[in-house]
């Protein structure tokens, strides 16, 4: 069996879309978990659901099929015709799933990086999948490890810090055109988790007027309470940029959200406009830095900066751990691939000298009870030592491409029966 992800993000999809898709519903997210894992192919199934990514993982004996199924069901939940949704999702299988949710579980496929509210929705995830009853032995240890990957992320580094050290070192550069922002107003363009650290952070500095515009009403009235903002609609961002000194941007949606003309408008009368643009893709037209009296800061002219900053190194440190994590991860479960088939393997051998040494007696009725027990001795020995090396070397072989093939090969060459082989990874089954 095999991990697979079919999914759509902040990374992948417009705004527009994934507000259709994505959503932390208990009732919808529950029945997409059922749907899931009544696929044809799917044997265990979960489902990570945010504000900004719906992900269903599933462990499946088929990838082709596999994805077809879930994708369908990632369409049907958007209203949208198949061809409108396919360029929007993300597939990542086996090794590629696992390094995907370990980085999503850091915090590195975030809007924000690093911020922490993930690492609990991963773990919604597992607990409503135990729940269900969806999630079986890969899934859980999959998600299991996966929590700690991202518990020891943050606990090693400073990974929570990113996000609010790239609004910093923005302000940081604003400062050349906007002056400090106390007593500024300020116009922010989005409600997710980057816009809330804007937001937060602008109002920690003394702005003297903050309004939140967002395409949900919902999200922007939450955000702007928190923080003493008030709120506009999308439809009033000509009319909120005119009267703002700084604007700061992060959708997370695809294509142009602030284009020249409107922002041409809002520098009338001579009028001067800082704009940062956080968004990836961004937010801004580009073409925009050359207007008069505008100065515009973006993620592309940030990155140099942010990278060399303790963030940067921060982030660095957390790829780092995730890439150690991944491949100890990958290692232990190749391993374990093959421990069905060894412990099958010593069961046979144990029963062939059982049965021999039955033969034995049955031949030998006079033999003593120590003289019993020295052959029994002994033929265990031999047979321990010719299984030793073939059982170590393919646990060694394990760790390379092609380790299930090595365990077919050692189930064929002693013709194991499959049953017994299947039978070690079941409760109550054989043991070593």
């Amino acid at each position: 069996m095999s991990v697979l992800v079919v999914g759509i993000s902040h990374n992948s999809a417009p705004v527009s879309l994934l507000e259709r898709v994505a959503g932390t519903d208990d009732d919808s997210v529950a029945k997409l978990v059922a749907a899931a894992s009544a696929a044809a192919h799917v044997s265990e199934a979960a489902v990570i659901s945010t504000c900004n990514r719906l992900e269903v993982y599933a462990d499946v004996d088929r990838f082709h099929g596999s994805v077809e199924e879930l994708s369908t069901l990632l369409v049907d939940r958007a209203g949208e015709s198949t061809e409108t949704m396919l360029p929007h999702l993300y597939v990542h299988y086996d090794d590629g799933a696992v390094s995907h949710l370990f980085q999503v579980a850091a915090g590195l496929d975030s809007m924000a990086v690093g911020e922490g509210q993930i690492l609990g929705q991963t773990r919604e995830a597992l607990r409503l999948g135990q729940e269900l009853g969806t999630v079986g032995p890969a899934l859980n240890s999959l998600f299991q490890q996966a929590l700690r990957v991202g518990k020891r992320s943050r606990a090693e580094t400073d990974i929570d810090r990113a996000a609010p050290s790239l609004i910093t070192s923005a302000l940081r550069r604003a400062s050349d055109s906007l002056g400090d922002v106390a007593g500024r107003r300020v116009a922010v363009l989005g409600a997710g988790s980057m816009a809330g650290l804007a937001t937060a952070t602008m109002a920690r500095h003394g702005a003297a007027d903050i309004v939140v515009l967002n395409r949900t009403a919902e999200r922007a009235d939450r955000l702007a309470r928190e923080y003493g903002a008030r709120t506009a609609p999308v439809s009033d961002l000509g009319a909120a940029v005119a009267e703002a000194d700084l604007l700061v941007t992060c959708t997370g949606a695809t294509g142009v959200q602030v284009g020249v003309d409107l922002l041409e408008q809002a520098l009338q009368g001579g009028r001067r406009l800082t704009v940062i643009d956080l968004a990836l893709p961004h937010d801004v037209d580009p073409a925009a830095a050359e207007l008069d009296g505008l100065s515009l800061i973006n993620l592309a002219s940030l990155a140099s900066e942010v990278d060399d900053t303790e963030a940067g190194t921060e982030v660095r440190a957390v790829r780092d751990i995730v890439t150690e994590e991944v491949a100890a991860f990958l290692t232990a479960r190749r391993q374990a691939s093959v421990t069905p088939t060894v412990v099958a393997l010593r069961s046979m051998a144990t029963g062939v000298v059982d049965a021999e040494m039955s033969r034995l007696e049955s031949r030998l009725p006079e033999l003593d009870p120590a003289a019993r027990a020295e052959v029994l001795h002994t033929v265990r020995r031999v047979a321990d030592k010719l299984l030793h090396e073939p059982t170590v070397r393919v646990r060694e072989l394990a760790n390379e491409t092609g380790a299930v093939s090595y365990a077919a090969a050692l189930a064929e060459l002693f013709a194991l029966d499959p049953e017994a082989v299947s039978a070690v990874t079941r409760p109550g089954g054989l043991s070593s």
